[in-house]
């Protein structure tokens, strides 16, 4: 493939503004497509972030049905390997059983990224199943740091955080179903915002009361970028239960102009779970900012009976998990899960899972009501809470601690390492809160450390406004400039 620009001219665009040279006519999408399709073929054997890049649309962007006079002209996008379907499209979840598999029909959120513009052009590398936060089993693809090829990329959304980081392409698709978002946002040094429960339609597998956990969304080098994609692809399917938001206006507009004076609450202590001493120095760092920037900044200990909230968290992803491989290898024609195609600790958590009563799942429920009322009476006081997104230093690749090679461990002390490394980003998934990873800080080892900042429910806006003013404040360079050592412009 060829590239229509320099990787070093690439580089300064994002996907608005190179949305913005196809209107102009000084590229066209098809030119746009292979730049991207070029750049993968680079960067793609040292860290394996893409699965497939799919020619047929390379060469005719329009060919799946994306609107090109839509809103981002044709401009080249990565699906991640989960979560919304592309109709005759393999979809393989990182997983073994599921490979060859291939979508009957579009989901509904992949209707409107078409009709935005995006042209879907690959899939994304994703732990089996989007279980765990990184993606290292060698029987299906291991991908790789792009800062450092010995570490992971986090999870599950992987390989869109590792192609975005290495500038290939400005923005992708990711899901959060417990920080699978925020957690390779911030790991790779990119945007990720989880938005409130009911911004995204999951149509049609997803919109059940069984998946409220776990929404969708994207990477993104830019703010202004999130928020055209959040603009174009929000919004409900015929028959959605969901209470999908309207926000006051469009996010575009909203985030040319700074937030209001806000309460910031900074926090690291969670329980049992705390922040390493050089993450705590610098989300107290990252607070100082917002306090040069107006805001007033306060540490705070939340209201929270975190130990129940992290084991309700617990039974909800058991019993998903469990009832989803149920699902997978009964079509498979399998009585049940096994280690000879599944990965040993997901065997695990069928195993425990399958037959939990209901009576587990209600009891559930019940600290998931309590807990989402606390953080709700919270954000009466305050308007956002400030976290590191890890409580430690981002983990190397072979650590089987965090990952579902892992065969020793019982589910519910796998899940308690967990929470013990990202405690701060499955809470918002409980509350269908809103939370934001923004690159603004580093990692003892240089690595970047994303901040994230939480809100109440429906407050992605003001989100992304504190993020475009954080951007703005920081003349646009994220990752205080630098960028990895695996990116298209170093190649």
């Amino acid at each position: 493939m060829t590239a229509v620009m320099s990787w070093d001219k690439w580089a300064t665009y994002d996907a608005v503004g190179l949305a913005a040279l196809v209107r102009k006519k000084e590229v066209t999408p098809r030119e746009l497509a292979q730049q991207v399709a070029a750049g993968i073929e680079m960067v793609n054997p040292k860290i394996h972030a893409v699965v497939e890049v799919f020619e047929d649309v390379v060469a005719d962007p329009a060919k799946d049905g994306t609107d090109l006079g839509g809103p981002f002209a044709g401009m080249p996008y990565l699906m991640k390997d989960l979560g919304p379907t592309l109709k005759g499209r393999k979809q393989e979840m990182g997983a073994q059983l599921m490979q060859g598999n291939v979508a009957a029909a579009d989901s509904f959120l992949t209707t409107k990224i078409r009709k935005a513009g995006l042209n879907i052009m690959g899939r994304t590398t994703t732990p089996e199943f989007g279980v765990c936060g990184s993606v290292e089993n060698p029987k299906v693809y291991v991908s790789r740091n792009p800062w450092d090829l010995a570490y992971t990329t986090g999870g599950s959304s992987a390989g869109t955080g590792a192609i975005i980081a290495a500038g290939v392409i400005p923005l992708s698709h990711a899901s959060d179903g417990g920080g699978s978002i925020r957690i390779p946002a911030g790991i790779n040094g990119n945007v990720g915002l989880k938005p409130s429960r009911g911004v995204f339609s999951a149509y049609p597998d997803g919109s059940d009361l069984m998946a409220v956990v776990s929404v969708q969304g994207c990477h993104s080098r830019t703010v202004r970028d999130h928020a055209a994609f959040f603009d174009a692809c929000r919004g409900p399917a015929p028959g959605e239960f969901m209470p999908f938001w309207t926000p006051e206006g469009c996010y575009t507009d909203m985030i040319g102009k700074d937030p209001p004076k806000l309460k910031i609450a900074l926090s690291h202590e969670w329980g049992d779970y705390r922040s390493t001493p050089h993450i705590a120095a610098e989300l107290e760092k990252a607070g100082k900012f917002l306090q040069g920037l107006g805001h007033h900044v306060e540490w705070k200990t939340l209201p929270i009976d975190f130990r129940a909230a992290y084991d309700a968290q617990t039974t909800c992803y058991i019993t998903n998990i469990a009832m989803n491989l149920e699902s997978k290898t009964k079509a498979k024609g399998l009585n049940r899960p096994t280690a000879d195609v599944i990965e040993p600790m997901n065997v695990r958590i069928w195993e425990e899972g399958i037959n939990l009563p209901y009576s587990a799942r209600s009891e559930m429920q019940a600290v998931f009501n309590t807990t989402s009322r606390a953080f709700g009476d919270f954000f009466e006081q305050w308007d956002v809470i400030l976290t590191p997104i890890s409580t430690q230093t981002t983990h190397k690749l072979g650590t089987m601690d965090f990952i579902t090679m892992n065969s020793t461990d019982r589910p519910r002390d796998w899940f308690k390492k967990l929470w013990g490394l990202y405690a701060y980003t499955p809470l918002g998934n409980l509350a269908g809160i809103p939370g934001i990873s923004l690159p603004m800080a580093s990692h003892d080892n240089g690595l970047p450390l994303g901040i994230q900042a939480l809100s109440r429910q429906a407050s992605d806006g003001q989100l992304l406004q504190l993020a475009a003013q954080i951007e703005r404040a920081l003349g646009g360079k994220w990752n205080g400039g630098r960028v990895p050592g695996v990116h298209v412009t170093k190649m």
